[in-house]
């Protein structure tokens, strides 16, 4: 077990929707891990509440009188053997404390079911007040389009900063095999795809085939997010154009950076996206409905001037990213036909699948930068 012996509690600000949920992390059982891992006894009458929105790895708002945290667990039921990783996250997050790159404040880490009265790893960190933002802003904030200009240039400039961090000077120069990346990325996916498909896609394996024939030679090596989006961003309360955090580093690894830049571009929606594009959404993004925010093409461009790379070949990137995107939308509609997710919003996941093939054909075809 891990603990950080520096601990303060933000108080709460709503910016995600919580469902009165408790499975997989019971407040009885919570309850009295956190009065005595947090040394005060408050903490053995929490309320715990589900953070709807996630659709991967459990999020749930732990709180009391002595302030709240936030408690990430696996899904419930199975999960792929290298999915899900709490002390992946945890030691990530660790590392980059003090980085540049804002990080919620790790807590405390169990890091293996034998170690959980959750029967589960799980790992706490803080609550770090801010607004996670999908498909619109709150009122009242970020109302002008140079705040939303503002926002932008501040996620291009944080994962420009991420990507800049010497893994070994952070000690994670183990954290992963930067060698081979993007192909391995592409193995580990098609597998996926054969453990949670319900039915054969010729077009997704043909798509597969593609991306490997035109497969990029790989960067150096670099901190990889693996998910680094603007609604897995906690956006400062009151300043726009400042992140307070970012969150879910569950598929953080060493490895190609535009593989994350890629992976950002698939979710920036713009007003003007075609219908192959536009299809492969369940609602615009909030990059697409609140004019201001940066195009694709001008993200592209103020991530190369930030970090100097080579980003002619992004369109594969971008490709890759919505290849990946179809099948953990069918991962995730598995999960929850499995039992292993809770909340609502997991009806429309089985039906972008095929979206996100065409999205990702699209892109292979010249649509780049959108």
């Amino acid at each position: 077990m891990t603990q950080n012996s520096s601990m303060t509690f933000p108080a709460f600000s709503p910016s995600q929707q919580l469902e009165p949920i408790t499975t997989g992390a019971e407040p009885e059982v919570v309850g009295p891990l956190l009065a005595r891992v947090l040394h005060d006894p408050r903490w053995q009458e929490c309320q715990v509440a589900l953070i709807s929105g996630g659709r991967s790895n459990l999020t749930y708002r732990v709180g009391c009188d002595a302030g709240e945290v936030v408690l990430r667990r696996p899904p419930l039921g199975h999960v792929l053997p290298t999915a899900h990783d709490m002390a992946r996250e945890y030691r990530v997050q660790s590392a980059l404390a003090g980085s540049g790159v804002p990080v919620p404040r790790t807590l405390y880490l169990a890091a293996s079911a034998d170690d959980s009265p959750l029967g589960s790893p799980f790992y706490l960190m803080e609550r770090v007040v801010g607004h996670i933002c999908r498909t619109e802003l709150p009122p009242g904030y970020a109302e002008t389009p140079p705040e939303r200009a503002a926002i932008g240039e501040a996620l291009v400039a944080t994962l420009a900063r991420l990507h800049a961090i010497d893994p070994a000077q952070a000690g994670l120069a183990d954290f992963g095999r930067p060698e081979g990346y993007l192909e391995r990325q592409l193995r580990r996916w098609s597998r996926q795809w054969d453990s949670t498909k319900v039915d054969d896609l010729p077009a997704l394996d043909a798509l597969r085939d593609e991306l490997a024939a035109t497969l990029p030679t790989s960067r150096p090596a670099a901190i990889v997010h693996g998910d680094f989006r603007i609604d897995n961003t906690i956006l400062h309360p009151t300043r726009p154009g400042q992140i307070a955090a970012v969150l879910d580093w569950e598929m953080s690894t060493l490895g190609d950076p535009l593989a994350d830049l890629g992976t950002t571009l698939a979710y920036w929606g713009q007003a003007d996206d075609d219908e192959v594009l536009s299809a492969a959404r369940i609602q615009p993004p909030v990059t697409a409905t609140a004019p201001g925010f940066p195009t694709r093409r001008e993200v592209i461009q103020r991530y190369a001037e930030i970090t100097g790379f080579d980003v002619s070949l992004i369109g594969w990137y971008q490709a890759f990213a919505l290849f990946r995107l179809a099948i953990i939308c069918q991962g995730i509609a598995a999960r929850a036909a499995g039992g292993a997710m809770l909340g609502s919003g997991f009806d429309e996941y089985q039906g972008l699948v095929e979206p996100f093939v065409r999205a990702s054909q699209h892109m292979l075809d010249g649509h780049a930068d959108g």
